[in-house]
């Protein structure tokens, strides 16, 4: 994998070149600034660039949507200190890969990156649900129909997958839909990760769907965003 650093604070740029330097990926370049940023993945074509959101000049979020109209290939990670709701739906809306805390741990980082190598959009914990629960009450365009007077007390169940998804199956996508890693969902399910893998294979297959990010938006369609 390689990848742009692009942060003002020069101290955590050269102690995260070093964490991944460590991990045996390649930093092809760091930028100070939104401007910086956009020229370096324009010229280096990284795999993935590691974008603050404070900066001189030009913002995170500009430097992102600028990048993706013109590199729409390159994956995005969003690393900052800002946990606000408001942040973390624009840096989506702006095409961003994934959104990390800067107060992660190292194991917990490179996980995340390894993960986004197969696919797994990398979000801090308790951010993707907020951002399914978000996507969850735009993409809701009517509210539901009054129940009938027999069954007012009725509580309407969320609902269920389709595709003939299996118990165990709608477990791991449940789990998966709430930020968790694979390594994570086998620990909770006793699965090894090969194990989750296949069944998140499985999953897609039955759905229909190509990638991860559209999974976690059907389990946030679905009412299977809540952990068990």
């Amino acid at each position: 994998m390689r990848v742009l650093l692009a942060d003002d604070h020069l101290l955590f740029v050269e102690g995260l070149c070093n964490l991944l330097t460590a991990q045996g990926v390649e930093v092809v370049g760091a930028a100070a600034d939104g401007h910086a940023a956009v020229a370096q993945a324009l010229v280096l074509d990284p795999d993935l660039v590691l974008m603050d959101l404070r900066m001189p000049g030009c913002d995170g979020l500009t430097a992102t949507r600028l990048i993706k109209a013109q590199r729409p290939t390159v994956k995005i990670v969003i690393l900052t200190t800002s946990a606000e709701d408001d942040d973390l739906f624009a840096a989506i809306q702006s095409g961003a890969s994934g959104y990390l805390l800067k107060s992660i741990g190292g194991k917990a980082f490179a996980e995340a990156l390894y993960g986004l190598e197969e696919g797994v959009p990398p979000f801090s914990p308790g951010l993707a649900e907020r951002l399914l629960a978000e996507f969850a009450r735009r993409t809701d365009p009517l509210p539901p129909a009054a129940p009938a007077e027999d069954d007012a007390a009725t509580p309407t169940p969320p609902m269920p997958p389709s595709g003939d998804l299996t118990a165990r199956q709608v477990e791991v996508l449940r789990l998966v839909a709430a930020g968790l890693t694979y390594k994570e969902v086998g620990q909770q399910l006793a699965l090894s990760e090969r194990t989750v893998r296949y069944h998140m294979a499985e999953i897609m297959a039955r759905l229909h769907l190509e990638h991860r990010s559209q999974v976690i938006a059907y389990a946030g369609k679905s009412g299977l965003m809540s952990v068990p």
